[in-house]
């Protein structure tokens, strides 16, 4: 007569069978109700401010993982940046996510670098990304006996300040101030011309706060 060893009549338990399916049931629940609420989008933002006619490459920017609701197609998302990089198109401070606006191509910036001696202190206004007026004066209208002098002119409107330049190179006692600027390629000449002519030139932000 044979009889059953106790590991063969061991039987698994059906409340365990009942127990495992519940927390399966239950997991996935979860991450189904998860999936279904997170309508997060990885989307660029400017590693640091950003000003026109510079070109941005991955080094520039970083991914963030955010919500749009919907808004998502109006932003640079993941895979959207082409191998040679954008040229910004408007100032895009650091931190901001990245609108798709504000970069194109080169064909869509009419700009070049330049850099200025500015008259003075520069106000806190004055910083990189910011939109200024250059102003210009001439020697006559800084006190000169010359009442028929014309009166200070914009010379470049809607400058763009890349950034204030360290002024340790400057000549000892001086109280000029080196600014690069980023500023449209048809008042170059101008510029140019002030700075043969010695004029005397101002920042002015956008919105008033002169330099």
């Amino acid at each position: 007569m044979t009889t059953e060893s106790p590991r063969r009549r061991r039987l698994i338990d059906p409340r365990l069978l009942i127990g495992l399916a519940l927390v399966l049931v239950s997991v996935a629940g979860v991450v189904g109700v998860v999936a279904a609420t997170d309508r997060t989008v990885r989307v660029y933002a400017a590693g640091g401010t950003l000003t026109p006619g510079e070109r941005v490459g991955r080094d520039d920017l970083v991914l963030r993982s955010v919500a749009l609701d919907g808004a998502d197609p109006h932003y640079l998302r993941e895979g959207q940046l082409p191998r040679d990089g954008l040229v910004v198109t408007r100032t895009i401070h650091g931190g901001e996510l990245v609108p798709r606006e504000a970069v194109g191509g080169d064909d869509e910036v009419d700009a070049a670098r330049l850099v200025v001696q500015v008259d003075g202190r520069i106000g806190s206004a004055i910083t990189p990304g910011a939109v200024v007026d250059v102003w210009g004066a001439t020697a006559a209208e800084r006190g000169a006996d010359d009442e028929t002098a014309a009166p200070p002119s914009v010379l470049a409107a809607d400058a763009i300040v890349v950034q204030v330049l360290d002024d340790k190179g400057l000549v000892a006692g001086s109280s000029s101030v080196a600014v690069e600027l980023r500023v449209p390629r048809e008042r170059i000449a101008r510029l140019l011309q002030a700075v043969a002519d010695d004029q005397r030139l101002s920042l002015v932000a956008a919105g008033g706060g002169a330099a």
